[in-house]
């Protein structure tokens, strides 16, 4: 583990992204008891925003850098080499996920797995639904994250040389997201629904991501210097977002009732068009955790904190392993919904997940190494008899 995570980053964020990605795994898992205990259920974001964030947090420090270095034609054609991967890993899940599911629901008798997670068109009209999903304008439940993750990333191969005036990209973005919302403002699906990731309201996350990382040449990153009175706001925010958020998620009945006109307010905070709440949100976390959280902190060093770092570091074959075996994990809890089956689908799914992280970290570092200078065979030795 420890020859493994690359120490030369900032460990905050690959921690974050791993906490994420452990946090997307449990949630796609319905009656998954630590579901309870993730962030969801204290703050009116979740791990989607961060790993949103962040991914355009990674993208302006490694995609800048080669666009300072090399131009921006060389860095548009590496940031479209990552799409075309991810767009290889989004179809790959898409055929695992959808065989899973299908045996499932073949061999339990259970056409409400089809139904619940809208893959029903496979069996109704399985070529018209390959064909869109390939277009990405169909989207089983589940399947949404990776086409968000490749459009943006495709809009930022164009908006690239914008890095280098923040606030100028930053005002465009906050333009396109309030428009998004405001005109409703979409990119068309097969079956006339909107995406459940609106890239173009989610994009303004990526991009803020983008300005705060992003390095110009002989200058500094755009910085959000530490006020008391910002994190005591922050602070404060975060406090009545943890209220709405438990009346949403567990007293929704009581709020109806009580509130009346306070209910509609809450029920249209939304996350398909990123709701103006979610994104403060996240942008106070943000600031919270950039400010008070030492880059050098030595717990970021030690067991659980390289564990998650190292699934941040490898966060892609992780996510997809991490969607795939939530249904896995479904249906173990749905055949036998008892605490050891808890231990045993949260302890399998979460070794799981950390072993596909060093493998894949241990095959990349095979990768950069030097080559090895092959063994000469041993000169022959003279016959002494």
């Amino acid at each position: 583990m420890t020859s493994l995570v690359r120490l030369d980053r900032d460990l905050r964020v690959d921690l974050v992204r791993g906490f994420a990605l452990w946090v997307i795994f449990v949630n796609h898992t319905p009656g998954n008891w630590l579901g309870y205990i993730t962030p969801r259920n204290y703050t009116l974001s979740d791990a989607t925003e961060a790993f949103v964030m962040l991914a355009g947090y990674a993208a302006g420090i490694a995609y800048g850098a080669a666009m300072d270095r090399q131009g921006w034609f060389f860095a548009a054609t590496r940031v479209m080499g990552r799409v075309f991967t991810l767009y290889v890993a989004h179809i790959f899940l898409l055929v695992v996920f959808t065989a899973q599911v299908g045996l499932s629901a073949a061999r339990l008798d259970s056409a409400a797995y089809l139904d619940e997670l809208h893959l029903d068109p496979f069996a109704t009209d399985p070529y018209r639904a390959l064909l869109e999903a390939l277009l990405l304008r169909y989207q089983p439940s589940f399947l949404n994250i990776l086409p968000l993750y490749i459009t943006i990333l495709a809009m930022f191969a164009v908006a690239m040389p914008l890095m280098r005036y923040p606030r100028l990209m930053l005002a465009l973005s906050a333009g396109l997201w309030a428009a998004a919302r405001v005109f409703d403002i979409t990119l068309p699906s097969w079956r006339g629904e909107d995406w459940f990731f609106n890239p173009l309201a989610w994009q303004v996350l990526f991009f803020i991501g983008c300005a705060l990382s992003y390095r110009p040449p002989g200058g500094a990153p755009l910085s959000v210097p530490w006020r008391r009175w910002a994190g005591v706001l922050c602070g404060a925010f975060l406090g009545a977002g943890a209220v709405l958020t438990v009346m949403i998620w567990f007293h929704w009945d009581y709020t109806e009732a009580t509130l009346p006109a306070f209910a509609p307010y809450l029920a249209a905070i939304d996350k398909a068009s990123l709701h103006p709440l979610r994104l403060l949100t996240m942008l106070a976390l943000t600031y919270l955790i950039a400010h008070l959280l030492p880059r050098d902190a030595a717990w970021l060093r030690s067991l659980p904190g390289r564990v998650f770092a190292l699934m941040g570091q490898q966060a892609l074959p992780v996510f997809c392993a991490g969607i795939a075996l939530s249904f896995l994990a479904r249906v173990g809890l749905e055949a036998e919904d008892t605490w050891w089956m808890q231990i045993v689908v949260n302890l399998v799914g979460a070794m799981a997940l950390v072993g596909l992280a060093m493998l894949t970290a241990w095959y990349g570092a095979e990768k950069r190494g030097a080559p090895r200078t092959p063994r000469l065979p041993s000169p022959p030795q003279p016959d002494r008899n």
